[in-house]
């Protein structure tokens, strides 16, 4: 069978980016690494490191004219091995830091233990390195572990078949494995599948949609195990859940199940270091939860553990993890000056905001951007700075999303009107709502609030000024009523048009009035 080799698929320009990804610290310990090579080929490996590490671009070209004597072919050969020596410097660097990698080379080790014949010794330290395994929760390496204990006593006559039950009880601890990886499996797909199907159309919009998510949910569900769960099942199944009453507006439930998966892990505080970014993920749909039900102060305790997590763990984190934590913390700060009014400190976070998604943009993807553009255009909106908020709001639009998170696309272009009609730019509105029309229309994102909305901006923009608080007097009835419907929910959950309504005919700004609205619910 012909060697695997992961670098033979790696793209073109995948060495640069890899190169790109590292730390200083990285950087330095693969040098330190390949000074310990020092033949001409190796050093030719080095000279090509440094080139791209020194590259803002990736340019074949440079590296010819830097390394001289280099041809095409060999520079191929050259990229493929300077792949694996990094991935190697990498493996070495941060064994300490990952316990799958510790557990795999404890594997390695026995296997090399078995080929010199010391089968024995392979089992002892096999057996030891199943105990980290399990108190662990990795399920597959025990697995692993279990079918080469297996293979080793079904070939040799070992001390195990001196001691009562010791290969039956192997055995079944293998089948019990088995079915715990297997429903962990069926429990995983579930809650991609809900997941992607978020991603896909968002929240539920009619009747129909409600019907058609629970009886996805349901038909997915069937044939899984949901009694006596290992640890990353019961993760697996209340994420699920998360997923699936998100998609169907119902908070309540939704912050439920939140609840329960990071309880697990409070449980088993050992696994919060193994696995932060699911247990960060637990927070943030927590948090998320906690903020559309306007439940301010278990906000507030949501996000102090959050914060409080990351002080104790960040230095830890990998590449993946920071960029997680960045994404759900200052997506929740952002959130809490929405629940407070309080925009015009909010404003405060945006350089912090943008400067980290420039340094963490090659590990987030369009959804991410869009959605930071739309909670800081909503800040300067709150805060009474139209221009601006059309600056973010018209990135959006210059995003080539397709049909990615059609609600962030369509309500930003509603909210685009607000703005300009804030400005006293009256003149633009009727072809601003047309156009916005027509994206709706593309979208088939169209609900009652926004065909209101678009009625109502119509209206008044045929209207004198003097007919305006008449207008908007009936606009706040229907908006009223529409709260109502709950498939309606999520149109105001993107664009509060309610209290828009309300400061207009207070004649105060947005903020004071969400203000107010806060201190009332404290």
């Amino acid at each position: 069978m012909a060697k695997y080799d992961v670098t033979s698929i790696a793209p073109r320009d995948q060495l640069f980016v890899l190169i790109k990804s590292l730390s200083k610290s990285e950087k330095r310990n693969f040098k330190l690494y390949a000074n310990r090579l020092q033949n001409q080929n190796e050093t030719k490996f080095v000279q090509l490191f440094d080139v791209l590490d020194k590259s803002v671009e990736y340019d074949e070209e440079v590296v010819f004219k830097k390394i001289i004597g280099l041809s095409k072919s060999q520079l191929a050969n050259l990229k493929r091995h300077l792949f694996k020596q990094i991935l190697t410097s990498l493996r070495l660097q941060h064994i300490q830091k990952n316990l799958d990698i510790q557990i795999r080379e404890q594997i390695d080790f026995s296997q090399l233990l078995y080929n010199k014949g010391l089968y024995l010794q392979s089992l002892k330290l096999l057996e030891r390195i199943k105990g980290i395994a399990i108190d662990n929760n990795r399920d597959l390496l025990h697995l692993e572990i279990i079918e080469f204990q297996k293979l080793i006593e079904e070939r040799h006559i070992t001390r195990s078949r001196a001691i009562k039950n010791k290969v039956p009880d192997l055995i079944e601890e293998a089948d019990a494995r088995s079915k715990i990886i297997n429903n962990t499996c069926k429990l995983s797909n579930l809650k991609i599948k809900i997941h992607g199907l978020y991603i896909q159309v968002g929240h539920v919009k009619t009747k129909k949609d409600s019907i058609f998510v629970k009886e996805f949910f349901k038909s997915n569900l069937d044939g899984i195990r949901l009694k006596d769960l290992t640890f990353f099942e019961k993760i697996y199944l209340h994420q699920s859940y998360v997923w699936y009453y998100y998609i169907l507006l119902d908070f309540e439930r939704c912050l439920q199940h939140a609840k329960e998966w990071t309880s697990i892990f409070n449980q088993d505080p050992n696994m919060k270091e193994k696995d932060p970014d699911l247990y960060m993920r637990g927070l943030h749909y927590a948090l998320t939860a906690v903020y559309n039900l306007k439940k301010d102060e278990a906000f507030e305790k949501y996000l102090k553990e959050f914060e409080g997590f990351d002080a104790d763990f960040s230095k830890s984190f990998n590449t993946i993890s920071k960029t997680l934590s960045f994404l759900y913390i200052y997506t929740a700060k952002i959130n809490k000056h929405y629940l407070e009014g309080s925009f015009d400190q909010g404003l405060a976070l945006v350089p912090i905001i943008l400067k980290q998604l420039r340094k963490h943009e090659k590990h987030l993807d369009v959804h991410r951007i869009l959605v930071f553009y739309y909670k800081i255009a909503y800040l300067y909106y709150g805060s009474g700075d139209y221009e601006v908020a059309l600056d973010y709001l018209n990135n959006i639009t210059k995003l080539k999303a397709g049909h990615l998170r059609e609600d962030i696309q369509c309500f930003s272009r509603l909210l685009e009107v607000i703005c300009h009609y804030e400005l006293g730019n009256y003149d633009l509105l009727p072809y601003l709502l047309n156009s916005v029309h027509r994206f709706l229309d593309k979208m088939e994102e169209l609900n009652k609030m926004q065909v209101e909305t678009i009625r109502f901006f119509k209206t008044i923009s045929s209207l004198p000024i003097n007919e305006y608080t008449d207008a908007f007097q009936k606009f706040k009835l229907i908006l009223t009523k529409l709260e109502k419907d709950p498939f309606e929910k999520r149109a105001f959950l993107y664009l509060d048009m309610s209290t828009w309504v309300e400061s207009k005919l207070m004649k105060k700004s947005l903020k004071s009035v969400i203000k107010k609205q806060f201190l009332t619910r404290r």
